[in-house]
């Protein structure tokens, strides 16, 4: 189960294709950016979440680096071909937009004044320091990764059976008992056991699939 939820950091989740990078320097090619967002949003939500941004900044922040990468990418910011790497792109990009939430984040609160008296109040800020965005740095990887394994899972679920899947959603990913399994799906424990075996092996597959496709493409 840990190869398939967390391979070994480092890949893009979903490798970016330089010609999908180059499309995306026309603000008017909708598709191509729908593409992208539709690639990108999850992973950079659940970096800003864990990287202690409100859900509403999360989306914020997730829009924000959206319109940076795409401003970066019209004028040039991201050389592709001098072998620069799209992600550390993207990690800078995120960390700088985190880094402006939590700056502006200040949690005021009332405070009595040395009288005593309720009507007297003198309104402070948050002394607790905000958490520091090199915080994106020790979640990236782990979620870069985690979205692979997403991708790779995605992508096996439209190649197999929605029953055989559906065994293998509900004994590996949801950590149902076997019997358990077998017996909602109307399936023999060997079934089962069947279809964690094959689609464990096809997720590898096109996990591999997608870590050379990335090194193919810088």
């Amino acid at each position: 189960m840990q190869s398939i939820h967390k391979p070994a950091g480092g890949e893009e989740f979903i490798p970016t294709r330089l010609s999908l990078l180059s499309r995306l320097k026309c603000w008017d090619d909708q598709e191509s950016w729908r593409d992208f967002f539709d690639t990108y949003w999850k992973f950079l939500y659940s970096v800003a979440i864990k990287a202690s941004l409100s859900a509403a900044d999360a989306r914020d922040m997730v829009q924000e680096t959206v319109v940076a990468v795409a401003k970066g990418l019209r004028e040039g910011r991201f050389k592709a071909a001098e072998g620069s790497s799209f992600k550390a792109w993207l990690k800078l990009i995120v960390q700088r937009r985190v880094a402006s939430h939590l700056r502006r984040r200040r949690l005021p609160y009332a405070e009595p004044m040395p009288g005593g008296e309720d009507t007297e109040l003198t309104p402070r800020v948050e002394r607790i320091p905000a958490p520091d965005a090199s915080v994106v740095g020790e979640v990236w990887e782990e979620e870069w990764a985690k979205n692979l394994a997403d991708a790779a899972i995605e992508r096996v679920k439209q190649r197999v059976g929605a029953k055989q899947f559906q065994m293998f959603d509900l004994y590996v990913l949801k950590e149902w008992p076997v019997r358990e399994v077998a017996k909602t799906l109307h399936a023999n424990i060997a079934q089962v056991y069947l279809a964690k075996h094959r689609v464990t092996a096809l997720i590898k597959q096109e996990t591999d699939k997608l870590r050379k496709r990335m090194e193919a493409e810088g």
